[in-house]
């Protein structure tokens, strides 16, 4: 089963890139290969996490695909669930983990996928696998521009102005 992982550390607080990758919304201003994405419901659970349903078309050239999955955002372990529900897929599961850093955080970027039969996964997988290494850049680059190169200062400055060693998370992704 095809799969891809990566680490990569950004200037920014875990908080702010939580919020940025849970903006599902705005993926299709952004994300590669993602040319719609409709949010079908929203649930603020119980347990403090958000759920999301939502059908993303992603598309190369002539060949357009869509599937629906369930994003699960948990702002208390700084961590994003996506599960698949239909589509094109046997299975689809990704992670990011966002953990603390000294200049920003780490995001741990995890997904592991299988088309449903096998020409959809000769036809379609070169291509989804070099998107998902593009994933990672592409919200970096989304977090330069909505938060700006500056933000990365304002983050150090509040840890060490934080007497709780926890850095106030005011900015969100712009709407």
């Amino acid at each position: 089963m095809p799969s891809f992982r990566t680490i990569r550390a950004v200037p920014y607080p875990p908080g702010a890139m939580l919020d940025l990758v849970a903006d599902v919304a705005r993926y299709p201003e952004f994300v590669p290969l993602c040319e719609a994405l409709k949010v079908l419901s929203r649930t603020e659970n119980p347990d403090g996490t958000t759920a999301i349903v939502a059908r993303m078309t992603v598309g190369y050239g002539p060949i357009r695909e869509s599937f629906t999955s369930k994003v699960v955002v948990s702002k208390a372990a700084q961590r994003i669930d996506v599960t698949y529900l239909d589509g094109p897929f046997k299975r689809l599961h990704n992670c990011w983990l966002f953990k603390p850093a000294a200049n920003g955080c780490d995001i741990d970027f995890d997904i592991t996928y299988e088309f449903r039969s096998l020409p959809l996964q000769m036809l379609l997988g070169a291509m989804f696998d070099r998107a998902f290494r593009k994933f990672a850049e592409a919200f970096e680059a989304r977090a330069r521009r909505i938060y700006g190169p500056a933000m990365a200062n304002a983050h150090a400055t509040n840890m060490a102005d934080n007497s709780s060693g926890q850095a106030a998370s005011a900015l969100r992704p712009a709407r």
